[in-house]
């Protein structure tokens, strides 16, 4: 076996139905008094319940988590904590509503207790994505990854199967990339090759029954196994376009993960092919790209770019957006070869190869 470098991620993690519940024990635990509850404008009367539960332990709710991380929505965000007086942070909700809470405590460095509602897996990493004048940024510091996640299978079961479907895509996304990262190692290997049979096999069941118990536990460990994926080892090509089409135009960020992964893949599939094998072992699948766009298809997922809004005009400035800053992929980054997978993945077309 080759050498290779693991490092574990020290957050504490609390799994089961009904988890919820542990949710004032937990902030306890990390000595946090006045909790600031944050969520969507969507999600604000369960952010409210969540500060009801909690009690004197809340400090109080701000509802204006958002996609992408605006830093503008981060400041607003930060002027409410302080005038709360809040030493801590508890999110309840998808990958914005996580995504504001490591924003604050990249700047604040205040605890986190995460319940996530999606299996976005962003709860799992010390990686952030803001956005500002229309472009996004990516950092990765050990004072965004949360302290506690209650991952409670509840909460999970009232999530539309169309958003179940992307955001279990977007999960999917990150084991793929893991499996052939620049600092893959064999445990990460593990992780991602279960994490993507879990929700593979998990998904396909939640849109038949949205409330089969088993289904959703099964997808919401996929997601945390890819959500530590994501958070161990680096990234590469596909996540690099989702956030450049995601920070530029504004785009859905699931869905958006969901219509380039099998394109993404089949451009790195000759340069990775023990990481082919075990995507399409993990699918069921003869083929890595193809068996990806094939469960979209069985999932109802969109799997065209400009179904999500995308401009046809905007296919070459992303391009060019994704080659200004070099980055590690496993194959060469060309500007024509990646212009043609955008323009594919605009139209919703087949990938092209992929082979094993």
């Amino acid at each position: 076996m080759d050498a290779f470098t693991y490092t574990g991620l020290p957050t504490r993690v609390v799994f089961g139905s009904g988890t919820l519940l542990q949710l004032g024990a937990e902030v306890e635990r990390l000595g946090i008094k006045r909790a600031v509850v944050l969520a969507t404008p969507q999600q604000q009367a369960d952010a409210e319940r969540t500060a009801a539960a909690l009690g004197s332990l809340a400090a109080g709710v701000f509802a204006e988590a958002t996609m992408h991380t605006p830093v503008a929505v981060t400041d607003r965000a930060m002027a409410a904590v302080a005038a709360m007086g809040a030493d801590g942070l508890v999110a309840v909700g998808g990958g914005s509503t996580t995504g504001l809470a490591k924003a604050i405590a990249l700047r604040t460095d205040l605890p986190q207790v995460i319940a996530p509602t999606t299996y976005a897996g962003s709860e799992m990493t010390p990686i952030l994505g803001e956005t500002k004048d229309g472009l996004k940024t990516t950092i990765r510091n050990a004072k965004v990854l949360p302290e506690t996640v209650i991952y409670d299978v509840d909460l999970t079961l009232t999530l539309p199967p169309a958003l179940s479907a992307v955001s279990g895509m977007n999960a999917i996304a990150h084991a793929v990339e893991a499996l052939y990262a620049q600092d893959r190692n064999p445990i990460i290997s593990l992780m991602a090759e279960a994490g993507i049979k879990a929700l593979a096999d998990g998904l396909p069941k939640i849109i038949t029954d949205p409330r089969d118990r088993a289904a959703r536990s099964q997808a919401l460990y996929g997601a945390w196994l890819c959500g530590v994926c994501l958070g161990s080892v680096g990234m590469a090509l596909h996540h690099k376009l989702c956030h450049t089409l995601g920070g530029t135009f504004d785009l859905p960020h699931a869905e958006t993960h969901t219509v380039l992964l099998p394109h993404a893949t089949a451009y790195n599939a000759a340069a990775a092919p023990e990481a082919m094998a075990a995507i399409a072992r993990a699918l069921g699948a003869r083929n890595a790209a193809q068996g990806l766009y094939d469960l979209a298809g069985q999932l109802g997922t969109p799997r065209a770019l400009k179904d999500l809004g995308m401009p046809a005009e905007g296919v070459v400035r992303a391009t060019d957006i994704a080659l200004a800053n070099p980055y590690w992929n496993p194959a060469l980054l060309q500007h024509d070869a990646i212009l043609g997978l955008l323009q594919r993945a605009y139209a919703g077309s087949r990938p092209i190869g992929g082979a094993l």
